[in-house]
């Protein structure tokens, strides 16, 4: 099983929280589960992270917290790797937000971008939105974490296909 997560946040220091999550399980063929919403950080939106995603303050005030939604996001990474497009970033997010609620939270990861590298070499970039666009994927609603995580499904499986040198594990106790 796989995870494939994508969040958006209020910035990328360590005070900085998420505003947006999306979760897709995936099972090496198909998507089987999927949650997604937007998250009240608790915490002011600045405009430009504002102008970047179209999350302001206002959208997220009536919306549920990191701790309303941990069951599913638990649930949904549960014996599964936990898959994104530079994976140390929402990993580090969601690890943090387990961590100040005083559970420890511990998923092994896979990260689109370094596989990419691998399995797509000579690219000049590997940003999501210049990947998907030398791979001709689709992206709606960048840098929304829906959209964005969708695209990342649409990579995870060409790299699954395209995977000749074995190196995305099919068992979650196997290491990268």
């Amino acid at each position: 099983m796989y995870a494939i997560v994508d969040i958006e946040t209020t910035g990328g220091g360590g005070a900085a929280r998420i505003t947006e999550i999306a979760v897709f399980r995936h099972d090496g063929n198909q998507i089987v589960d999927f949650f997604h919403s937007l998250v009240n950080p608790g915490i002011y939106i600045p405009p430009f992270i504002t102008r970047l995603t179209g999350i302001d303050n206002a959208m997220v005030q009536d919306s549920p917290t990191f701790y309303d939604i941990q069951d599913s996001v638990r649930a949904l990474t549960k014996d599964a790797w936990f898959v994104a497009h530079n994976a140390k970033f929402d990993y580090g997010f969601i690890k943090r937000e387990f961590g100040a609620m005083e559970e420890y939270y511990q998923r092994d990861t896979l990260c689109t971008v370094q596989l990419s590298r691998k399995i797509f070499p000579g690219y000049k970039s590997y940003s999501l939105g210049n990947l998907c666009e030398s791979l001709e994927i689709l992206v709606e609603n960048r840098h929304r974490a829906h959209g964005d995580a969708a695209a990342t499904v649409k990579l995870f499986e060409l790299l699954l296909q395209n995977d000749q040198q074995k190196l995305i594990p099919k068992d979650l106790y196997v290491s990268v």
